[in-house]
């Protein structure tokens, strides 16, 4: 699909200030969600396509894994293995905004020891449930848990529980990896 630059108005994380919905979402007023929500239907309008979330999605994320993977969170998660730290992955819509073929093709996944899906597991970020389960899980304390996101709220959701957390700018991701290496002593 080719839409002519400038065609979608919204920008999300990667310009916040541009955005009013994704700054709505940010300061609570709505949910992550409703905020795709919006964007799959605007899309849909355009385009004459289905307002399916993962066909949606299929656009945004269309590409290899090597293409939609930063290597540098690659190298971070094969690095933590290396020292023996176990690495889990807590995510809210993995299964509902992406069909099973995306997510099989997304070989970065297996790289995680422990996932939650919150969608699938009955709990999404940033309610405490989410980051206990995967504590749980990963079978460690939340004080030994260096949790990484891009979303504020989420990280909030996981200091509640006594987690470590690190803010990841898509725009500018470098500080927020060097942070987790610091943290990891890697």
């Amino acid at each position: 699909m080719n839409l002519a630059p400038g065609t979608l108005s919204w920008t999300g994380p990667f310009d916040p200030d541009s955005d009013e919905d994704w700054r709505s979402f940010q300061a609570g007023g709505m949910k992550e969600t409703e905020y795709w929500r919006r964007r799959c239907e605007e899309f849909a309008d355009l385009t004459g396509e289905p307002a399916s979330m993962p066909n949606f999605m299929a656009h945004l994320y269309a590409g290899t894994v090597d293409e939609l993977t930063r290597p540098e969170a690659r190298q971070l998660i094969a690095d933590a293995k290396a020292a023996g730290v176990p690495i889990g992955l807590l995510t809210n819509d993995l299964r509902s905004f992406h069909d099973q073929e995306w997510v099989d093709n997304m070989t970065v996944l297996a790289d995680f020891d422990y996932m939650v899906e919150g969608r699938t597991d009955g709990v999404m970020k940033p309610d405490p449930r989410a980051y206990e389960l995967i504590i749980e899980r990963m079978g460690v304390a939340p004080e030994e848990c260096i949790f990484i996101d891009d979303q504020p709220i989420n990280l909030e959701g996981a200091r509640s529980v006594g987690m470590h957390t690190v803010h990841l700018d898509p725009v500018d991701p470098e500080p927020g990896f060097a942070q987790a290496r610091a943290l990891l002593g890697l």
